[in-house]
């Protein structure tokens, strides 16, 4: 089984995926998408959202990192993906699930499924810019209002020379409301050949046991289920029981090292209640905890109310 870290804008960044893959289960990481509009970003751009460059392309626990691209203008993704590579990432991945009004409105992500000629078109482009030993791989969602283009667009995706698709059961104006259509996954692997990965809603060991059955795909893509269970990608694998509240609390203590002495400190206060509010679904602990610091601004009150037992 092969589990993958979810690219989650504004949740998933470095300091996340450093302390999920040392918590261990999974086998790839994806960025936080880099927008690319009308030129060549500098390298900085590729470090700032992809530190893991600076290690061979992977996290510290020996966890490959993929830099994806969200864009529309072929040529332009295509120049950016042969240097994130030189730089060290180990392959592409190209975001057209981004639901964001802001992204669709210059007409990024999941807005592109409407147009199966551009989702070819990008593919193609970028996969004839990257070495052929290195995989170009592509996320999207069902569709965008509805589902009659899914196909069509694997499809697409396939013949422009894609290495793998994952698939966020859902078009784009189911957002992320339950339920994820897992068999629409299926019928999708009944017309392409390359692999698949099959994500959403995937928040325990059983989720993703119905996941696998439902998608017929061994590979899945966690996103708001490992926030909420930390170690859920090493319980899927059997290789461990749920965190308990003692494990996740150290475990947040530790992130907050991370994110206080890290570029990112002053939005500690925000992103620690952010992640409270994912393991609320599974730990009442985490709710008490929310309401205890949802009024904190300081990083050490929130720090010290973290260290109580």
């Amino acid at each position: 089984m092969h589990i993958a870290l979810a690219p989650m804008e504004g949740v998933v960044d470095h300091l996340m995926r450093d302390m999920l893959t040392r918590v261990g289960g999974f086998d790839l990481c994806v960025t936080e998408f880099i927008r690319v509009v009308d030129q060549l970003l500098p390298p900085r751009v590729f470090y700032r959202l992809c530190p893991e460059l600076h290690t061979g392309g992977k996290t510290l626990a020996g966890v490959p990192v993929r830099v994806q691209l969200l864009g529309q203008d072929p040529g332009c993704l295509a120049d950016n993906a042969a240097r994130a590579v030189e730089l060290g990432s180990p392959g592409i991945d190209l975001n057209f699930g981004c639901p964001a009004k802001t992204v669709n409105k210059s007409k990024g992500g999941a807005v592109l499924l409407k147009e199966t000629d551009s989702l070819y078109n990008i593919v193609h482009a970028v996969r004839q810019a990257v070495p052929p030993t290195q995989p170009v791989t592509a996320k999207m969602r069902l569709g965008f209002e509805d589902k009659s283009l899914a196909i069509d667009n694997a499809l697409a995706l396939e013949a422009a020379g894609a290495s793998l698709i994952t698939i966020h059961a859902r078009t784009k104006v189911e957002g992320y409301n339950p339920p994820a259509y897992w068999d629409w996954i299926a019928r999708i692997k009944q017309h392409v050949k390359i692999p698949l990965v099959a994500n959403g809603e995937i928040w325990s060991a059983e989720d993703a046991v119905l996941c696998q059955q439902q998608s017929q795909c061994q590979a899945i893509m966690l996103g708001r289920g490992a926030l909420s269970l930390p170690n859920l990608a090493a319980v899927i694998k059997q290789q461990s029981g749920p965190m308990s509240w003692e494990e996740v609390r150290q475990l947040l203590t530790r992130y907050s090292g991370y994110e206080i002495y890290g570029d990112k400190g002053k939005y500690y206060p925000n992103r620690i209640k952010q992640w409270l509010g994912y393991l609320k679904r599974q730990y009442v602990e985490a709710d008490a905890l929310f309401a205890q610091i949802r009024a904190m601004q300081s990083s050490e009150q929130i720090v010290e109310a973290l260290q109580q037992p």
